[in-house]
């Protein structure tokens, strides 16, 4: 028996391109709600940019890719946990000297980019971002940052050091071959899944999530059903237990008839 489903949101909640979740999502997520499953959100987005689910109840928020964890009124933390000062402090000097563009997230969703470039502006307009504030690293001096973003391609990355002698308590997690999520070593949607259904005393054995991207991996391995979506790439497919129909055909729905949930 399902008693927690956990939903990613880009390709998975919420078609690329479109500005919210499809109605018939909407009203299967609701018929769920109604038979006593608690449902969802898990995700790589901190909640200031979570601005895409409409008027969709859920029961809690695992963000920033578990780094923090939050209840339905999206005010009460019931675990976070941040990048150390060492690394912040070893990543201001990096950012002078370095042309990656980096985003930073701390704790009170100040959210900020180092620079601009092309690529940012592609990630930006992918994830519907309309603006961002540019300013200096420097300014992260003694706040608490929960998640990072490094942009440019995989090998501009582990070329410039950032991860091996930079961000050495952090790691790195990608669902676009554009940028990737940093987040404090230990920290991934799996932990984040853990913390909530723990606070609501369900069994790891009666979850489910659904996921498209890089950073879905580990906790469709995790639960008890882990569902990849048709648009998802090889890898997240691979390590689901259930692949279903794309975003845009369906995906969330057949997923739910096909277990017998609606």
């Amino acid at each position: 028996m399902i008693k927690a489903i956990f939903f990613d949101i880009d390709g998975t909640l919420v078609p690329f391109g479109s500005h919210g979740i499809p109605q018939e999502v909407k009203d299967a997520i609701a018929e769920v709600r109604r038979k006593g499953i608690k449902v969802f959100i898990a995700t790589g987005r901190h909640l200031r940019w979570i601005d895409n689910l409409g008027d969709t109840e859920f029961d809690g928020y695992v963000t920033v890719n578990g780094a923090v964890c939050l209840l339905s009124d999206k005010e009460t933390c019931i675990f976070r946990r941040t990048i150390p000062q060492t690394d912040i402090e070893r990543v201001i000097p990096f950012s002078h000297e370095s042309t990656i563009p980096l985003v930073a997230v701390p704790l009170d969703g100040d959210i900020f980019i180092n620079r601009i470039d092309d690529g940012v502006r592609h990630v930006m307009k992918l994830l519907r971002v309309a603006h961002i504030d540019v300013r200096d690293l420097s300014t992260l001096q003694g706040k608490e940052v929960v998640q990072m973003m490094a942009f440019g391609t995989e090998k501009e990355r582990t070329d410039s050091g950032i991860f091996g002698k930079i961000l050495t308590e952090c790691e790195p997690t990608s669902w676009n071959p554009y940028f990737c999520d940093i987040i404090p070593r230990g920290s991934d949607k799996s932990v984040g899944i853990d913390k909530i259904i723990e606070y609501f005393n369900i069994p790891l054995s009666e979850t489910m999530a659904f996921g498209d991207g890089g950073n879905d991996i580990g906790m469709l391995r995790h639960v008890a059903i882990g569902v990849a979506m048709g648009n998802a790439d090889e890898s997240v497919k691979e390590a689901a237990d259930y692949v279903t129909n794309a975003d845009t055909d369906h995906g969330v729905v057949n997923a739910f008839r096909h277990f017998g949930l609606i």
